[in-house]
């Protein structure tokens, strides 16, 4: 029988390949779970448009990640602190801190896992951050910390 995967499924093959398994294994196990279904030409057909709907998505949230790179990449972000007389601030700037500004000021929302700061910001100065838009595309944000 063949079957379509809709899942990756060891030993058998993965998501969206179109494998040969003994009848009873294919009803009884994988269509049965949800795992596959029957490789009909309806049910290729359907999985053919629904491969298509989901490249799209991708391509979309591709370019909306580029849009907010640019957006990003534009301006710096100003953090007030207050400092001592040696440049070392009195609490820091987090991740979180740097998502909510970047809510704020560019009206994005970010996660704040995706922005890589090894640890939190501690002096005054400028930084540049990396952030994780898309598994493709990084942006790098500028901040500048300032008493």
């Amino acid at each position: 029988m063949k079957i379509v995967l809709l899942q990756d499924v060891k030993k058998v093959g993965k998501k969206t390949e179109i494998v040969e398994v003994s009848d009873g294994y294919g009803r009884n196990m994988l269509i049965k779970k949800g795992l596959a279904m029957e490789a009909t030409a309806k049910n290729l057909n359907d999985l053919k448009l629904k491969l298509k709907a989901e490249e799209r998505a991708e391509e979309k949230r591709i370019e909306d990640a580029k849009k907010n790179k640019e957006l990003i990449e534009s301006k710096e972000i100003d953090f007030i602190i207050k400092a001592g007389a040696n440049g070392k601030t009195f609490g820091s700037i987090t991740a979180r801190e740097i998502a909510d500004e970047i809510k704020k000021v560019y009206n994005i929302e970010i996660d704040k896992k995706k922005i890589e700061l090894d640890e939190p910001i501690k002096n005054i100065g400028r930084y540049e951050i990396k952030i994780k838009l898309h598994r493709e595309v990084d942006a790098i944000i500028k901040i500048a910390v300032n008493e």
